[in-house]
């Protein structure tokens, strides 16, 4: 098995840490909220308020189940528009309130239903990645398992994107890839070693800004190494003033 076969089967395991194995690890008295205030609440997305150092902190992330039950209830983490445009509203607060904001990412993608399209899925994603672009308090992003497509991308546009050592980011899963470009997606092993979606190689190419190693940690040893990054990262962009963080961020994407 390759280094990319081993990561891809790792990145996509049902027993690693969710997004709100991270909230409440991580963050003092995490309070989850719900609903985008207009269609309904999406179990795909969570996202609350928490503690760090005794800084209040929104937390938002992407959350898959650990079984079949729960999976179903998350939609084996795939958003909805609502999932979103909740993400948003709470973001939106996080700025009116002057919390920093920190995101944790684990999806395949966004959902790509009949009921999800009507309610305008492009437009949910495209409004993020815009209102991100000009949140003025300061974002990490943190992909902690599968960083799919568009929908990973609707809450990675960050200050900071970081990566678990043993996770992927990509525009599509490698079965895509090989579906569109040898109408074949068993060659998804092929294409997940041409795509250079791991964490190495995204460092190399300056996609993502730190890797946090995970290979022979403890659970809670990957938590404190999070929450340290966190900590120190937020010390250091709260030092910046509301027009260089956000020309930071804008020159950040637009250098690719």
């Amino acid at each position: 098995m390759s280094d990319v076969t081993r990561i891809l089967k790792e990145a996509r395991d049902q027993g690693r840490l969710t997004a709100l194995d991270f909230a409440q690890g991580i963050f003092d008295n995490f309070i989850e909220l719900h609903g985008d205030r207009n269609f309904r609440d999406d179990g795909a997305v969570i996202g609350g308020i928490g503690r760090l150092n005794g800084q209040a902190v929104t937390v938002v992330g992407i959350q898959k189940g650990k079984n079949l039950q729960d999976n179903l209830s998350r939609n084996f983490g795939q958003p909805h528009p609502e999932g979103y445009r909740k993400a948003l509203r709470l973001m939106k607060q996080a700025e009116k309130f002057g919390r920093p904001v920190v995101t944790f990412i684990n999806t395949a993608g966004a959902y790509p239903g009949v009921g999800a399209e009507e309610r305008g899925q492009g437009e949910a994603i495209a409004r993020n990645l815009m209102e991100m672009s000009d949140l003025k308090v300061p974002i990490i992003a943190i992909i902690i398992g599968e960083g799919g497509s568009g929908g990973a991308l609707a809450l990675a546009v960050a200050d900071k994107v970081w990566m678990l050592e043993n996770t992927i980011y990509s525009i599509l899963s490698p079965e895509g890839f090989a579906t569109i470009l040898w109408k074949d997606g068993s060659r998804a092993e092929e294409a997940a070693e041409l795509m250079k979606i791991t964490s190495s190689e995204l460092l190399n190419m300056g996609i993502i800004d730190k890797i946090i190693p995970e290979r022979g940690y403890f659970t809670s040893e990957i938590l404190e190494a999070v929450k340290t990054a966190i900590v120190d990262e937020l010390k250091e962009l709260s030092q910046l003033s509301t027009e260089d963080l956000l020309e930071a961020r804008y020159q950040r994407f637009r250098k690719y």
